[in-house]
């Protein structure tokens, strides 16, 4: 009976707000009092709505600007606009024309001096052109509306990005504004032939969607097919990039991220000169980066900004650091539970008395442990960053030490715990370092249920998941499975600049080469 009153009364309510969308008016009136009051009835008069209705210079033609307080640059809409309109023509010593329609084409050309201004016809664009931060201009006798650029609320200054800190490169992040972030990408690539495809995402949010790519670099069957995938979006809010990575990954139940997300414009433009997509969304630093594979996951710009030794060595120990984030645990207790003869004997005598008293078996020690430097790590994260960095060094000193104390853990399970945590933290992509620490409690059940022969299992089946995922049609384990030779000297170990002459081939770019004429042979 509840549930019937209850559907009931829903229906109810979503035919009210269906017919009171259907009566409010979607023309333009020639009357500007009629638009106003129209406008204000379908925004139901919000505190910061503006209006201001003023003649043109000495005539008696009226006309009304509308916007949005906190999101219009005030001085622009004060100096540029009202003041130019009231006292443009009569300073030029031009006549006011009788004709609406050649007013408003006047002040268009003649007199305004901003220089982004568009008519619109429907009020649909009207009202997303007031709610993005520009102005309206109605002019009393015709159906048009002349639309001022005058966007200018508060934003945050470039900044260097907070999750992707290097030694050695630029400083720069990307911010919340979509239009710095353009600006950033084309300071960088000064390419003709650069693209920025803007369009909307989101039914209510509307927000501001960038497509950059290089034509001509890139293959064109990439572009097309996210473009399809972003059209496909249809969900009232798209909040931040993540939704849209969510949105238009090839598979959801996979823990690796199909789509990178960065924050630094120097990637981004690295990306897109190797025939990658990006996609920049207003409201959020983070761009996302397409298509990408599992080795993408261990590079780091700073490779490049190094010596060719440098950065082989860091990305040596990147893979070393992933092997260890996700099997060291498990090998821990598989050793420890299973195979105690594989152990030499002075490390076996060592470890079997640092468990004397432990109550637990080393699979309950391992996950007490993992489970609580996981809340750990989310805590930290969640405080203010002074405390959280304090709460996680403290805190894990103090629970490690009280948990050795209480005999409730050995020290070596500590140590192995506190090695893998420092060797998550050293893959460059977050997304990568949280799937590998999911896969590391699958690898540690594996391995408290049938020792080593669970930690194989598990390895042959995360490498049969990732030969068989894909990115944009891109296979997910290139340049090994499929074999791309050339592509392997920009993989474990990085080669010197002048040796990779061309761009990655499983990219399948229009222009192979990226170093002069290239060398045929590399």
């Amino acid at each position: 009976m509840l549930r019937h009153v209850f559907n009931k009364r829903l229906k109810y309510q979503k035919q009210n707000v269906e017919d009171k969308q259907n009566d409010i008016p979607s023309t333009i009136y020639t009357d500007i009092h009629a638009n106003l009051d129209n406008i204000k009835r379908i925004l139901n008069a919000p505190s910061d709505f503006i209006q201001r209705t003023f003649t043109i210079s000495d005539s008696e033609k009226k006309c009304a600007i509308v916007c949005i307080d906190g999101l219009v640059d005030k001085d622009m809409i004060n100096d540029q606009l009202i003041k130019n309109i009231q006292l443009g023509m009569q300073t030029a010593k031009k006549e006011v024309p009788a004709s609406s329609d050649e007013v408003m084409e006047k002040l268009k050309n003649e007199v305004l001096s901003t220089y982004e201004l568009k008519i619109a016809h429907i009020l649909d664009d009207v009202l997303l052109a007031i709610l993005s931060g520009d102005t309206a201009l109605f002019i009393n006798g015709t159906d048009k509306v002349l639309l001022v650029g005058s966007k200018g609320w508060a934003s945050r200054g470039i900044d260097e990005p907070q999750t992707e800190s290097l030694v050695r490169g630029p400083r720069e992040g990307f911010t919340e504004n979509i239009r710095t972030n353009t600006m950033l990408v084309r300071r960088q690539v000064k390419d003709p032939n650069l693209r920025l495809e803007s369009s909307k995402v989101g039914r209510r949010s509307k927000r501001d969607l960038v497509v950059c790519y290089v034509e001509g670099i890139v293959h064109p069957d990439i572009v097309a097919e996210v473009n399809r995938r972003l059209k496909t979006i249809d969900i009232d809010e798209v909040a931040e990039s993540g939704t849209i990575e969510q949105w238009i990954e090839d598979s959801s139940l996979s823990p690796f991220p199909q789509v990178l997300h960065t924050e630094r414009p120097d990637k981004v433009t690295s990306a897109i000169l190797q025939g990658k997509v990006a996609i920049l969304l207003d409201g959020t630093p983070f761009a996302l980066i397409a298509p990408t594979t599992f080795v993408s996951l261990f590079q780091s710009q700073e490779d490049y900004y190094e010596r060719w030794l440098i950065g082989s060595l860091l990305r040596i120990l990147r893979y070393v650091a992933a092997f260890f984030a996700v099997f060291l645990p498990a090998l821990y207790i598989a050793l420890v539970s299973f195979h105690q003869g594989m152990i030499p004997s002075k490390l076996a005598f060592s470890i079997a008395g640092s468990r004397e008293g432990v109550p637990f078996p080393a699979i309950i020690e391992a996950l007490m442990m993992e489970a609580t430097l996981e809340l750990l790590r989310e805590a930290g994260i969640r405080l203010p960053k002074p405390i959280g960095q304090t709460i996680g060094i403290v805190g894990g000193l103090v629970i490690g030490e009280a948990a050795v104390q209480a005999g409730l853990v050995s020290p070596v399970m500590i140590v192995a715990v506190a090695v893998t945590a420092i060797s998550s933290f050293a893959i460059p992509s977050y997304g990568a370092g949280i799937a590998f620490r999911i896969l590391r409690f699958g690898t540690m059940l594996a391995a408290g249920i049938f020792g080593l022969y669970g930690i194989i299992l598990t390895y042959i089946m995360i490498n049969i998941h990732i030969a068989r995922l894909k990115s944009f049609g891109i296979p997910y384990s290139t340049p090994f499975a499929p074999t791309f030779y050339r592509d392997w000297k920009d993989v474990a170990i990085r080669a010197p600049i002048t040796a990779i002459s061309k761009r990655p081939q499983y990219m399948q770019t229009v222009d192979e080469t990226k170093i002069g004429k290239g060398d045929e042979s590399s």
